[in-house]
This record gives structure tokens, C-alpha cells and sequence, in this order.
């Protein structure tokens, strides 16, 4: 179904476009489609019966080089195991972390940011110490977020932070205090062994009664039991969700919804910690893990078959077409393309694949040849939200150096929250390049009346499975925890795996999976 721009604007943007929109021809800056093809995936229904051209031998095959395949490849380059193949589909590496760079700047494709970590995320912290982020205990000042880090548009006005406090009434910060209490509780709860309710990476986190309760009702639900109907908070909540989650309230289970707010926080009444970020985003730890890694791109792996010795994985690429043998294969694709790819499970698929759903967002990238005009208020940040937007606004890739002034680059964000992943993707598909660029241009228009003259260049990426989705009932189930068991000598390391989609996460799986195969390598 093609639809006229007004009708693009309304269904997108929502109806307060409708006496914004005409549908007279606009004039779009030049850009593209990035990264690879929905329909490359789709080989997968294609390839099942190729028969290599040639065969190999490895000691690992890794499957997907996102965080969590490159985090594998890393640690067992660190233990030694350097005959190690990462196989990627895509034409560039990292996944929902990669980055583009244009000539402006380097600029995050997806996930932009890690919150300083925890004294038990001793992974994370060895990371970035070998990346020269670590400053002794601490991040080095350079790499943690800059002033001012985030400012919200409403009614015409830009404001400091997140919270609309302009206009709020005394009953709306009653509320919002009364919400910060919840979190505070949540923050200083410990169960019986001293295991926190909410801590990232959340395997540290405690499996008590009361914490996995959160996960049998719904965000929403939560609110509304304790009489928090506040617009302004429930819009505070609803970003949350929808920015780390794509969800919105009545979908995201509770535990998810209350571990965004309080896993960040060390004790209760203090700030979140502080947030770690580069111009290129998470495409950082990318570029650093990479270097440890053989990665092949543009193979579709088509095929793993476990064996008595290992396991035989088949790959193509265009005409060409290899198959490896490997003493253990680590599969840190998405969970839900494995019955796709391992032969014993195309018959019978294991019942938790069903499970895993996953959620759709686009990102477009817009270099501008100056700073658009922010009108009143606050300055411009590095996180710069809409309040009456669906979209989560935009980041400053230059922000982080300094720059304040001259050309820039924004990464603006849509998540497509429909309740079911289904449609949201097949709505994410339904438009091209020039239809995406337009949703983006007019929602920034809002702010930025001058940002369609500005923009020299406007490039988007479709994520059609861009995040797993923690809905109501997910996070604590079976299906989830048996996910991350190794089948036969094939091992699992995704993000997704955990149920929230953090680098963090993907970097303990990664790591994890990395730790199982060692002993069976060194034995071989």
C-alpha cells in the first residue's frame, strides 16, 4: 500500500502531523539504504543443500560477529586459541554496535553508550582497561559523557533532563517522588546471599521470589497497582521501555521496566553512573575486539551439522561455497536463526525457540554543514529527545569531542513498538530510503525548523531484528535459561541470551561460551 506523505506523516509521526503535512513534492538530501538486505537472510531457506566447493579445518567457527561472537573470539585469543574462524553475513562487522563514519565524524549505526560498571563486571572493566579507557579504577574523564548530556523538546521549548518539570503540578512531583522511592527500595534490596535485586550483568543479580515475581505482570501493570497514573511519569517510564527495550509499557515486563532504572544506580539517592561514550558509539569496542578476530564477512552460514568430533559447518558466499570442519562451533547469531541453521533442529526445533522475540527499529544518520537553530531553552545535548514524538530523538556524534559549533552529525532513533514483532516489521520493510528520511526530517522539524536546509546527506538502516524483547513472562522463564545450554558441540553466546539487549550482556555470553569451549579445544 502506497501512501500519499501526508498520510506517511500521520501514520508514523502521529496526528498532530495532519495539519503539518501537505502533500506537495519535498526535496530529500542524497543518502541510502546501509547494511545488507533483508532478503540475504532469507537464503537461509535456499542453502540448506549446498555442497561445499572445498573444505577446511579450525579448532572454533564462530557464528555472527556482533559483540558477543567477537567477545568469544577475543578470550580465547587471550587463553591462546588462535585458530578461530568468525563468520559474518553482513559486509561490515559488529551488529546492532556497528558504526558508519562520513566526513563530518564517525557515528554509532545502533548501540552508543555502556554506563561506567560495576566492581563485578570484571570483564567489562579488563576491556576497557586494555582499550586505555580505565583511569586506575575509574574511566578516564575523556570518555565519559560531556555536559550537558541530555535535554527534552516540549511545546515549542527545549528543558534540561528527561522529566518535564515545566508545567508539572504538585500531584505529578508527588508521584514522580513516590516512583524514585520504589527505585531507591529496589537499589538497597538484597537478598540472602548479599545478591542484588537489578545489577548488570544481570547473571549477578539475585533469582529470589520476590525479584522474578516482577516478570509475570506488565510495566504498566506495576504502575497501576500503586496508583502512579501521572502522564509526565508514565511518559518518563514509557521512553525508558521503548529506549532500551522497543517496547512500550503495557509490553515490557516489570522486572525489565524497574531493572532500566535501578540497575545503573550504586546506592540508593545517587545519580546513575556515569555513561561511557565515543562519536562512532559502541563501534569502539567493536574496532577493539575485532583485532583479535579472523572474521570473514559476507558468509551465509548455511548449515552446522554436530559430529562425534566436532561439528561440520557449510558456508557460502555469492558463488562460492566452503565447508568447515571445527572441534566446537559457538553460534552468537540471534537465538531465533538457530533452527534455521542447525541441521537437527530444522525437523524438530527445541520448544524455547518460540520464545525469543525480537523487536524492529530504524536509525538514520544526517550530516549537516551546521548546527540547526534549537530555539529556546536548553542547549543542545548529546541526547536530545522529543516529548511528543514515537521516535527517541537523536545523539551529537561530535558531542563527545568537543565541537560544539560547525558541521555535526545526528543518529536519530524509531523503534517500532506495534505489540506484535510481526507487523513491525513488515511496516519497518514497507518503506525505503526516501520515506524514512522524510519521517525523520519532519519529526526533527518540530525542533529544528531548519534542519532539511542543513542536511547534506541522510542515510538509514532498517534493523529488522534489532533487539530481544523482554515482554511479560520472558525474562524468568525456562525457554530462556535452557537457550544458553550448549547443544551437542555447538555453544550459544547473543545478547539476547540474557533477555535484555546490552553490550554488556553480549560480552559476558561471548566470554561465557568462549569459557566452555576451552577445555574441549585444549583437550583436542
Amino acid at each position: 500500500m502506497v501512501l500519499n506523505r501526508r498520510e506517511l506523516l500521520v501514520s508514523f509521526l502521529g496526528a498532530a502531523m495532519a495539519c503539518r503535512a501537505r502533500n506537495e513534492r519535498v526535496t530529500l538530501p542524497p543518502g541510502e539504504l546501509v547494511g545488507a538486505s533483508d532478503r540475504v537472510g532469507h537464503k537461509l531457506r535456499e542453502a540448506i543443500a549446498v555442497t561445499p566447493s572445498r573444505w577446511e579445518t579450525h579448532d572454533v567457527v564462530i557464528v555472527g560477529s556482533g559483540i558477543a561472537g567477537l567477545a568469544a573470539a577475543w578470550r580465547l585469543a587471550q587463553a591462546g586459541v588462535r585458530d578461530v574462524v568468525v563468520l559474518e553475513l553482513e559486509p561490515a562487522v559488529g551488529g546492532t554496535a556497528r558504526s558508519g563514519v562520513s566526513p563530518v565524524s564517525a557515528h554509532p549505526w545502533g548501540a552508543h553508550y555502556v554506563p561506567e560498571p560495576s566492581p563485578e563486571n570484571v570483564t567489562l572493566r579488563r576491556l576497557l582497561s586494555e582499550m586505555g579507557v580505565m583511569d586506575g579504577a575509574s574511566p578516564a574523564e575523556q570518555f565519559l559523557c560531556r555536559d550537558p548530556e541530555e535535554r527534552i523538546f516540549a511545546s515549542g521549548r527545549w528543558y534540561e533532563g528527561l522529566y518535564l518539570y515545566a508545567g508539572a503540578s504538585n500531584e505529578d512531583l508527588r508521584q514522580l517522588h513516590a516512583f524514585e522511592a520504589e527505585v531507591a527500595k529496589w537499589v538497597a534490596w538484597r537478598d540472602g546471599k548479599g545478591r542484588r535485586a537489578f545489577v548488570i550483568p544481570t547473571r549477578f543479580g539475585s533469582d529470589d521470589a520476590e525479584v522474578t515475581a516482577l516478570d509475570r505482570l506488565s510495566m504498566r501493570a506495576w504502575l497501576d497497582a500503586r496508583g502512579l497514573t501521572s502522564a509526565r511519569l508514565r511518559w518518563l517510564v514509557d521512553y525508558a521501555c521503548r529506549d532500551d527495550y522497543g517496547l512500550r509499557l503495557e509490553h515490557t515486563s516489570a522486572w525489565a521496566g524497574l531493572f532500566y532504572f535501578a540497575s545503573r544506580v550504586e546506592k540508593p539517592g545517587e545519580e546513575s553512573r556515569p555513561l561511557i561514550t565515543f562519536p562512532e558509539g559502541n563501534g569502539r569496542f567493536v574496532a577493539h575486539l575485532a583485532r583479535s578476530a579472523n572474521v570473514r564477512t559476507g558468509w551465509l552460514v548455511a548449515n552446522i551439522v554436530p559430529t562425534d568430533a566436532g561439528a561440520e559447518v557449510v558456508a557460502i558466499s555469492g558463488a562460492e561455497s566452503v565447508g568447515i570442519r571445527a572441534k566446537r562451533v559457538i553460534f552468537a547469531a540471534p537465538r531465533f536463526i538457530a533452527p534455521h541453521v542447525i541441521a537437527p533442529w530444522r525437523e524438530a526445533p527445541p520448544p524455547e525457540a518460540r520464545a525469543f522475540t525480537y523487536g524492529s527499529w530504524m536509525v538514520a544518520n544526517l550530516t549537516l554543514r551546521d548546527r540547526p537553530r534549537s530555539g529556546d531553552g536548553f542547549p543542545l545535548a548529546w541526547d536530545n529527545v522529543l516529548y511528543d514524538s514515537p521516535s527517541l530523538g537523536y545523539v551529537v556524534a561530535t558531542h563527545q569531542r568537543g565541537l560544539d559549533h560547525g558541521p555535526t552529525v545526528f543518529t536519530y532513533y524509531y523503534p517500532l513498538c506495534d505489540a506484535d514483532p510481526r507487523v513491525a516489521r513488515e511496516r519497518l520493510l514497507s518503506l525505503g530510503r526516501d520515506e524514512w528520511a522524510e519521517i525523520a526530517l519532519s519529526d526533527l522539524e518540530r525542533a529544528h525548523p531548519d534542519i532539511r536546509r542543513l542536511t547534506t546527506r541522510l542515510d538509514v538502516m532498517r534493523w529488522g531484528h534489532a533487539m530481544i524483547r523482554p515482554t511479560p513472562g520472558f525474562l524468568w522463564s525456562a525457554a530462556r535459561r535452557e537457550a544458553a545450554t550448549p547443544y551437542r558441540t555447538i555453544h550459544f553466546a547473543n545478547t539476547d541470551l540474557s533477555g535484555v539487549a546490552l553490550m554488556e550482556e553480549a560480552l559476558e555470553h561471548g566470554v561465557r561460551a568462549a569459557e566452555e569451549v576451552l577445555g574441549f579445544v585444549r583437550r583436542g
